[in-house]
Formats: C-alpha cells, structure tokens, sequence
C-alpha cells in the first residue's frame, strides 16, 4: 500500500433498519496503515455498525441506503461471498463486544489460535499467548473458554485476530472488562503492532482518558466529522491517572472523548450499616476447575457478609477469581467447599436444587449478555418471562411493566419489539440489567455491568440501583475494574488476587488512601 493510502475509506454511510429505522446516518471514517482510530459516542449510536461495515457484515435485516464503502480496494458490501471470504480472512481481523460468545466453547485456547494462524507452530501459538499477556504455563492453552474469566476471554480473542496478520484490526471495546494495568499493557500492545506492523486499528470505546492518550483520530458518533485527537501521552507509559481530562464539549452537548457526568456519592443508609443482620453470607467458600481430569483451584476460603441495603465492592486483576464467586454465589458454580446462606437459610450448591423463590431472590447480571438472552426471543419477551414465572405481575400488567424497565434502563418502548442481535452491546446490557430486576431480587450481583456502557448512562443505571438500595433495601455486589466507581458507589470492598481476598474492609478506607490496600496490584492499580 501506498504511503498516504488509506486501508479504509467510508464516507456519508447510511443504514436503515426494517421500518425506517437508522442506525447509521451518513457515517465516516478512514483507517490509515500504521495509525489508530478510535470510534465514540453514546450507547446505541452505531459504533459498532459502523466496525461491522468493515467487515461487509451488517445487523441482519438492515441494508445500506446511501454512501460508499471501500477496503483495501474493494467494496465488502457487494462482494461475491467468496471473495469476501478471502477478505476476511487474510486481511481483516475483528473482535468483538462480547468474545466469549463469538469463540467456540468446545474448543480449546490453543486449538482456536491454530485454527487461523498463519504459523501454527506450538512456538509460535504460545508467543501469541504471551503478547496478550495471558500466561502458558499453568494449563490455559488447554483449557476452554468456559473455564477462563471475561478479560482472559477477550485477550485469547485478540490473540486470534493477530495470529491472522492482518492488514486492519478493528476492535469492539477491546479494553472492557480489564483492570487498569492490564488495560494499559494492551493499550501498548496495539500501539505497538499500528507502527511497527503497519497495521491500520480501529476501535470502539467508552475509556475517555484510554481513547485521549491512544487514538491518533477520533469519529464521534454524535457528530458528524472525524477530529484529530489530543493525545497526552504514549498510552505504554503507565497505568493512567483516575483524574480525567476535560477536553471540551461535543455536539449536541454530549460527554466526548475527556469529559464524563459526574459521580455523587450517595449517602450510607443506616439500615446497611455494619451490625445490620446479615441478608447473605458465605463461609469457606471453595471452588475449582477441572482441567485434564483433575480439580484446579479458583477459590480459596471466601467469607463474606452482605446486609440488606448495602454495597460490596469487588476488586482484583483479571483472572484473580470474581466472576467464579459470583457465579458460585448465585449457584451457577457449584463450590468445592463452604456454604451460602440466604437469611440464616443454607442454600444448595446448585441452582438447580434450590428453590424459586431463592433463585429469584439472587439475580446476576452476566459480563457477556449476548450470550445469556435467547437470541430466538424479542427483548419483551426476556423480560415478561420473569414477570410471570416468579408472579411479579399478572398477564395484563406485564406490557406496562415491561416499558416500565426498559424506561428505568433508558431503552425506549419500541425495543420490546427487537431481538438481542438488534442492539448495540450497551443495549443489551441495560436489557440485562432491566431482565434481573424484573424478578424483584433481594441482592443484585453485578459483573463489570457499566463496562460497555458510555459514562452518561452508566450513571443513570447506578442511580437506579441505589435508589433500589434505599427504596426497598436491595442489596449489590458490583465487581468492577473502574476504582472510581467502585469509590462512588459500594459501602464495603474485597480486593481478590489469585482467587483469595486480600483485603477487605470500608471502601472509603481501602480506595481512599491507596497504600492501604496490602497489594495494590490486586485491585490492577499501581
């Protein structure tokens, strides 16, 4: 490719969904080889339309109606299927929002590396490994993705993109779901193989200081025309700071790249105060893995207490063992060892054997939604499902109440009527959200819920979770890579590493001075 060439070229993309509906509005973007581009804008805007158009792969049932696609000299969206094949896989690379559904659960992490490498050599699949910083000698090639935790997912993702050698790589949040030092490292890692491999990267993000110090270009979605970006800093120079940049306003009054809502920290209700008789506990908590035939250890000994109306923070590196006590916590990873309590109750290992009403009573919001919604399923019906199994309204009522939590989420009432392969992925993590309340829990485990969501919602959502907190004394475990949210919004913290706690203790105390904390790293903060 020519020096100055651009790898992509959209200009004035139009896509129209059945009944008139836009999803992109005369979008554009060009991707240059050896640059990174990052791609903002709120939930729902068609940033990930506009990676999908890269790729010629545009949300069943929607078609282009104005504008021009052209990559590396050809048009995907009028390509003949084979030649976009061979597009595909030669010089495309995407991942996407949600990796874990889009990787093959029977298959192993080295198989799926092997499966499109352009070398599979046992060498050379370890060293893709090794540059996501995911580690090869504790058994992960071996494993299957069910057995990793949402970051380790994303990053084999990224590594079978890049075993491909592609000439662009686009990347849907690539960063969701990370701790901060991990997040840096990969932030590096594509900074890296932009200049030194030539490869043209685009993403889409909601990290305003991560999309500040990384992105060459910026294409706000809420706008209507690419701006240069005002990179601080090399994103490979550390960890970054929890202040955050204010660069401006963008159209439409919108936060952009820098700027976020402000997070009020709500008051401590008395009633989840320390002393308040606990809702749940857990005592002993153990779990493992089976890896070949043998038991891995990814808990060790977990305690934990939760009053009703009060708020855990959970806090460690990718991998240290969150998602696994959550999931074990609800009865979806049956312990090893210990016992779960629900108001003085012990609650079977699975849930399974436990009752209706215990399982309506603990509800978890998945990292991945996409692959916990029936793709078969209209977001209305998701929700009604809930409703009615647990009798929260009768057949009647259920339509009203269903717009009720679309609204309380901020989706509008017209997304009853789309199924999950319709929605962005912040979309379909406020349905999520919006399916688990349904079921009117008494404790709401939260896995990285704000993630892929932009930072206007993302306060909205949390605002209507404390306000369950202090209306009927819901109670929240939210894990989450973001300290900053974490500080705002939980009363109590567990900092995990290595699938122990090795903190615990008021939030206020262990976020608010950070050489508190017995092992920083452990919360991914330096």
């Amino acid at each position: 490719m020519a020096p100055g060439e651009h790898a992509v070229r959209i200009h004035g993309l139009t896509v129209s969904a059945p009944g008139g509906r836009l999803l992109l509005d005369g979008a554009g973007l060009e991707l240059a080889p050896g640059r990174v581009t990052a791609v903002v804008g709120p939930s729902g805007c068609g940033k990930t339309t506009l990676l999908r158009a890269v790729t010629g792969a545009l949300p069943p049932g929607t078609e282009r109606t104005a504008g021009t696609v052209t990559v590396l000299g050809q048009d995907p969206l009028t390509l003949p299927a084979p030649a976009l094949r061979a597009l595909r896989r030669d010089r495309l690379a995407y991942v996407a929002q949600d990796p874990g559904s889009a990787l093959n659960p029977r298959m192993k992490v080295r198989r799926l590396l092997a499966e499109v490498a352009a070398d599979t050599s046992p060498e050379a699949i370890l060293g893709q490994l090794d540059e996501v910083r995911l580690p090869t000698g504790d058994g992960l090639p071996d494993r299957r993705i069910g057995a990793l935790s949402g970051g380790q997912q994303r990053r084999v993702a990224l590594a079978r993109a890049l075993a491909r050698r592609p000439a662009v790589l686009l990347l849907d949040e690539p960063t969701a779901g990370l701790d901060p030092v991990l997040r840096d490292e990969i932030a590096g890692l594509l900074r890296h193989l932009a200049e030194r491999h030539r490869i043209a990267v685009a993403l889409s993000c909601h990290d305003t200081d991560l999309v500040t110090r990384l992105a060459d270009d910026i294409v706000d979605l809420t706008g209507t025309t690419p701006r240069p970006a005002a990179r601080t800093r090399p994103a490979s120079d550390g960890p970054a700071s929890s202040a955050v940049p204010d660069t401006g306003e963008g159209s439409h009054g919108r936060p952009v790249a820098g700027e976020q809502p402000a997070l009020v920290r709500p008051a401590v209700d008395e009633a989840a105060a320390p002393g308040s008789p606990p809702l749940l506990t857990a005592t002993g908590l153990q779990a493992a893995h089976t890896h070949r035939g043998r038991r891995v250890p990814v808990l060790h000994g977990i305690d934990l207490g939760l009053a009703a109306g009060s708020s855990l923070g959970v806090v460690g590196v990718s991998g240290s063992g969150k998602t696994t006590l959550l999931r074990a916590l609800v009865g979806l990873h049956r312990p090893t060892a210990g016992t779960v309590s629900l108001n003085g109750t012990p609650l079977a290992p699975g849930a399974s054997r436990r009752s209706r009403d215990q399982r309506r009573r603990l509800q978890l919001v998945p990292q991945d939604p996409l692959g916990t919604l029936n793709p078969g399923r209209t977001v209305g019906a998701a929700l009604r499902r809930p409703l009615l199994l647990h009798r929260r309204t009768g057949r009647a009522g259920a339509p009203a109440r269903v717009r009720e939590l679309l609204e309380q989420v901020g989706l509008p009432a017209t997304a009853a009527d789309r199924y999950p392969h319709e929605l962005s992925g912040g979309q379909r993590q406020r349905v999520a959200i919006a399916r688990a309340l349904a079921a009117d829990p008494d404790v709401l485990f939260c896995d990285e819920v704000t993630s892929a969501l932009d930072a206007e919602t993302a306060v909205a959502v949390m605002d209507l979770l404390t306000e369950l907190r202090d209306r009927r004394g819901l109670a929240l475990v939210l894990v989450s890579h973001d300290l900053r949210l974490v500080a705002d919004r939980t009363d109590e913290l567990i900092v995990m590493s290595e699938g122990r706690v090795a903190e615990a203790g008021p939030t206020r105390r262990l976020l608010g001075s950070p050489e508190g904390l017995t092992s920083p790293s452990a919360a991914g903060v330096e």
